[in-house]
């Protein structure tokens, strides 16, 4: 164990915290992400097509809010944790409206009213929580912190994020509303569910073994200048509404 972290240096988990809470920050680009990605896993779905389901995952940001909510627990950073928590909720708002929507209008376009009373193989896969589900999300939540602190093993992140699967079920609720399905509503938000407390209990404990409480001051920095950088997005956009 010591061997693992022993080449883990102070520039590592500085650099690892900042970049978090940068990728986390509630910014439109961020949401505008969580958004295409939900709506292409739910075209992927509706299609019963896995590559597209694959793709939807690769540019999917909402791990990292996620993480940063395990980052927030670890520190005992209550600021962290309702910013995280908050941004989270936020990506399921828009996300699942935007799949709602976009399932009924094809229906409506395409005449795919038959999806209505069947359910593909994908779809319904993401209706079926497990405690397997739980055992991936905690090896993933694992790789995923420990990858995060280690600049040579960020190529490992894309493939962290396809096998915890956080989007799929997302886009799945989407698709329950749309066809007014409890059955399903119920099984993707629990899959879902399932798979956040697995990546962030994984989070806090992988956290917690890279003895990162001295960097409490590195966090409060960081959230100043997010914080800082998201009222000048703010600010530009106002200017830009009143020269129009």
């Amino acid at each position: 164990m010591y061997l693992l972290f022993s080449d883990i240096n102070e520039k590592n988990k500085t650099e690892a915290i900042d970049s978090l809470i940068k990728d986390s920050s509630p910014k439109p680009s961020f949401f505008f992400l969580v958004v295409m990605s939900v709506l292409m896993a739910t075209f992927g779905l509706l299609i019963n097509n896995a590559s597209v389901i694959i793709g939807s995952m690769l540019i999917a940001p909402i791990l990292s809010p996620i993480l940063s909510i395990g980052l927030g627990l670890t520190l005992g950073d209550e600021k962290l944790l309702v910013r995280s928590t908050s941004t989270v909720i936020k990506s399921l708002i828009y996300s699942i409206g935007i799949s709602t929507l976009a399932t009924w209008i094809l229906w409506k376009t395409i005449r795919g009213s038959e999806l209505m009373t069947t359910y593909n193989a994908e779809i319904l896969s993401r209706t079926e929580p497990s405690v397997v589900y739980l055992l991936i999300a905690i090896v993933a939540g694992l790789a995923t912190a420990y990858a995060r602190v280690k600049p040579e093993l960020n190529e490992a992140l894309p493939g962290t994020a396809i096998a915890v699967a956080l989007v799929p079920p997302i886009a799945t609720i989407g698709i329950g509303i749309a066809t007014m399905n409890v059955t399903i509503i119920s099984g993707a938000l629990s899959l879902f569910v399932l798979n956040a407390i697995g990546i962030i209990g994984a989070a806090v404990v992988m956290f917690s073994l890279m003895n990162i409480y001295s960097k409490k001051k590195v966090v409060e920095k960081s959230l100043k200048e997010a914080e800082k950088e998201h009222e000048n997005i703010i600010k530009k956009a106002e200017q830009k509404k009143i020269k129009n």
